[in-house]
Parts: structure tokens; sequence; C-alpha cells
């Protein structure tokens, strides 16, 4: 099931709600599934749960399929990186963006295995770009 995304300019609200940690009973297979399927429809790389009106934790990244449950940013490095960010939230906006280099990240995938890596660059790009959405930050606050 192909979920619309939620657009800034409609959903204010929704979008800056901060988002609340999953609980292992639920079931959320399906949900991620649709996910991979909404973000696949947008040419994403990456959507988080509340972009599609649901503020858990929870967000998905092209890349590998990777699934973040309840994720937390454990360290950062003091080296940041620009990165040219869109969304799929706010369409046509671009905003040059400074982001941590290096984090440190714990999280657990869909079969609530829990994951402490390390990501750096591209992959720390979009986690953090993600993350911000369960956080109700957006790239239009790095102004």
């Amino acid at each position: 099931m192909i979920y619309p995304i939620l657009l800034y300019k409609n959903n204010k609200n929704i979008l800056r709600k901060i988002s609340t940690n999953i609980t292992k009973n639920l079931n959320i297979k399906e949900l991620i599934n649709n996910m991979f399927e909404t973000m696949n429809y947008y040419n994403g790389i990456g959507l988080s749960a509340p972009q599609i009106g649901i503020n858990i934790n929870l967000f998905i990244i092209s890349r590998n399929k990777m699934v973040f449950i309840n994720p937390k940013i454990l360290k950062v490095s003091k080296k940041k990186i620009e990165s040219k960010e869109g969304c799929l939230s706010i369409p046509n906006y671009y905003a040059n963006i400074l982001r941590y280099k290096t984090i440190l990240i714990e999280f657990y995938n869909e079969k609530w295995v829990k994951y402490v890596i390390k990501f750096n660059k591209l992959l720390s790009i979009i986690f953090q770009h993600e993350y911000d959405h369960l956080q109700g930050k957006l790239i239009i606050d790095y102004k």
C-alpha cells in the first residue's frame, strides 16, 4: 500500500510533533513493507513514519533496505560535512546543511535485533535527516 506523503504546507502540526518509541509487541511488519513501497513510489532515499502521519520512532533508508526502530545518536564527530538536501514533505525545496560526518548510533531492526554501529558520510547524512523527522525538525529549520 502506498501512503500519501504529508506535505509541510498542509500538515505542520503532524510533522512538527516529536515521535514516541515503539514497543516490541507492536506489529509493524506490514507498515515497514508499505513504507518501502511508498518510498520507492516517490523516488525517495529515506522515509520516516511521521511523513506518512504516524508519529512513532521509525524510519527506513533505501540502501540495503535498512530499518531503524527507536534510533538514538550516541556520539557525533567534531568534523561536519555540507550536504544539499531535499525532502519528500517539502517538494522543490533544497537546503545546504552542515551534518556530522560520523555518528555512532543505536537502533533496532525489524526483527528487534539491537545494533550499535558507526555511519559516516552519505549514510550519516541520510540517518540524521530522517532522525530529524522523529524530532519534529525539518530541513527548513537549517536556514
